[in-house]
């Protein structure tokens, strides 16, 4: 560890306290109002000379107090998190400081766990990586052991689709997994972002901007008036003396002293209102800066979106049956799209979704919440909003066997007393499903599944598909019994397919409202996100954003000079990557 340093990312070199004051005070203004201090101290004008200064004082500490109290804030915060890592060394497992984690050390990880470190996966039963906090993406990510294949013109295979890997700050949703750590600290993916953000340039705010030229031709006429009047005085022939006195009087008088106090006891109260709203301001100038925005770039995932997954749509029988409701609240109303009752089917479709799940719906902090994977979370949501008490349900039938989802197979499947035989439920792709499928439930009951009713199971999976909906099937059968458990997974044939969900990450309703906001206020508002294009088009048009979806892979072909160009008819960023995200600003600045 001597060699690549400690397992967190490095933090900017903090200013000793008298530097940041007199940070303060490095505006054109203030300078021109110094020199006015001094100027009328030395005619003598102390009156003057004390009130510039007192004004200076006041403007450099309401600055410097706001700095150190966010510091304080941020701190707090960062003390906060302690994150711990259990690592096998030397045959023996322990639990020690993630910090202290090492390229070449064995991680070992569950569901519910954060990823501590990049590494390659050595082991990975059914795992599923929450990657939202780094790519966008919505949904977890299935995660294999295998390498990631190169894409056909050689270009560096995206960030979201290295499924072979795990990263820091990421998070277990699903399985049991083992990573050989391969980058700690700032060499990992969220260092590089880090980096990237510590060796930007900041650029002054419009305020700053405005004051300089503010100060600029203060100067400008100060200097000509103070100019004009020597000239006339010495004309008159008055003494020099006089001259002096007058002059330097006449260029205090042109300085607004008050200007600064007045723009930091105005920026002040902002940042005040500001953590009412529960949002830390580092710098003064950065409220108004909010203030004179055009453009708002924007992440999708937990910022447009709740980064809670929900069943927003249900087809069984043949029919559409869409679901009310946003988020894990387990409430919402199943309507028929055709009026007509909701179909007898739909119950046990519902359920059988609901005994193949492992998440539990729960509350946290007062709010409800899920623990296990969103998608079943989701899942089970969509029971509890039809009445369906899941906690009793799967206690009135437990679970006798069961294959766990892989990324292989990719469906889940579990097993349940039914009598003196056993009913296994089956959840996971479609395609996948309608393979294993026999058998379809009609509104005129169980029939088989012919080439017309498979045609149809596959246009309403593309159909929701292109709702930017993931799409999930749900199937079940009947077993004579449970005998060798191990070959279960070859004897879930020739089973019956229920019906399909379609899930998504629903755009927070608040969003709509400020999207709509800033349209009227004039300002732009893009979507930049890690998630699929067809995902973030379809949150993009229930949000109101428009204009064209562009890729990362697109941005690679392009020029800075094409972007440039581009920009402003681009408002979705898909499958983006942190360079990109780069790119994009400096497009929008030039």
């Amino acid at each position: 560890m001597s060699a690549v340093g400690p397992n967190r990312l490095a933090e900017p070199v903090r200013r000793a306290a008298w530097r940041r004051f007199l940070d303060q005070f490095r505006s054109l203004l203030i300078l021109i109002l110094i020199a006015a201090a001094v100027l009328a101290g030395l005619i003598g004008d102390v009156k003057d000379t004390v009130v510039i200064t007192i004004v200076l004082l006041i403007n450099a500490t309401i600055g410097f107090v706001q700095e150190n109290r966010a510091e304080r804030s941020l701190e707090a915060l960062r003390k906060m998190l302690t994150p711990t890592a259990r690592v096998r060394r030397d045959e023996q497992v322990n639990v020690i400081d993630a910090g202290d984690l090492a390229p070449g050390d064995i991680v070992l990880l569950e569901a519910g766990d954060r990823v501590p470190a990049d590494g390659r996966l050595l082991v990975a039963e059914s795992v599923e990586i929450d990657e939202s906090a780094l790519t966008g993406e919505s949904q977890p990510v299935a995660k294999t052991t295998a390498p990631t294949a190169l894409t056909g013109d050689g270009a560096k295979v995206p960030l979201a689709d290295r499924t072979g890997m795990a990263y820091m700050n990421t998070a277990l949703t699903r399985g049991r997994a083992e990573l050989v750590v391969t980058a700690t600290g700032m060499a990992t993916e969220v260092g590089a972002i880090a980096g990237m953000l510590r060796t930007g340039t900041e650029p002054k705010s419009p305020l700053q901007v405005e004051l300089d030229a503010v100060g600029k031709r203060i100067a400008v006429i100060g200097g000509t008036a103070v100019g004009a009047y020597a000239l006339l005085a010495l004309l008159r022939g008055e003494p020099l003396a006089e001259l002096a006195l007058s002059a330097v009087a006449l260029a205090v008088a042109t300085v607004p002293e008050g200007l600064p106090a007045v723009l930091a006891l105005t920026l002040a109260l902002g940042v005040q209102r500001m953590a009412r709203r529960g949002a830390i301001v580092k710098r003064l100038a950065s409220v108004e800066t909010l203030g004179a925005a055009t453009v708002v770039c924007s992440d999708k995932t937990g910022t447009l979106t709740l980064n809670q997954m929900t069943a927003r749509a249900v087809v069984v029988a043949g029919r559409d049956v869409t679901v009310a409701g946003e988020g894990y609240v387990p409430a919402g109303e199943l309507r028929a799209t055709d009026g007509a009752p909701l179909p007898s089917d739909l119950d046990p479709l519902v359920r059988a979704a609901a005994l193949a799940s492992d998440a539990v719906l729960t509350t946290r902090d007062g709010a409800p919440a899920i623990v296990g994977d969103p998608t079943e979370g989701a899942l089970v949501v969509l029971a509890a909003k039809t009445g369906i008490d899941v906690t009793a349900l799967r206690a009135e039938h437990p679970r006798i066997g069961e294959v766990p989802f892989d990324a292989a197979h990719k469906y889940m499947a579990t097993v349940h007393a039914e009598g003196t035989r056993a009913r296994a439920y089956l959840k996971g792709a479609p395609d996948v499903l309608l393979g294993r499928s026999a058998f379809i439930a009609t509104a005129n009951g169980v029939k088989p599944l012919g080439p017309d009713a498979l045609a149809r199971v596959h246009a309403e999976i593309s159909r929701l598909a292109s709702q930017g909906l993931r799409v999930i099937g749900v199937a079940t059968t009947l077993l004579d019994d449970l005998r060798d458990p191990a070959s279960l997974a070859d004897r879930l044939t020739g089973v019956t397919f229920l019906g399909l969900v379609g899930i998504a990450d629903p755009p927070r309703a608040e969003a709509r409202e400020a999207i709509a906001l800033c349209h009227r206020a004039g300002i732009q508002v893009k979507m930049i996100t890690g998630d699929h294009r067809d995902t973030a088009a379809a949150i993009a048009r229930e949000l109101g954003i428009s204009g064209d979806v562009v890729t990362g892979a697109d941005l690679d072909r392009m020029s800075p000079a094409e972007l440039t160009e581009r920009i402003e008819d681009i408002g979705v960023f898909a499958r983006v990557a942190p360079e990109h995200k780069v790119a994009i600003v400096k497009a929008l600045t030039d």
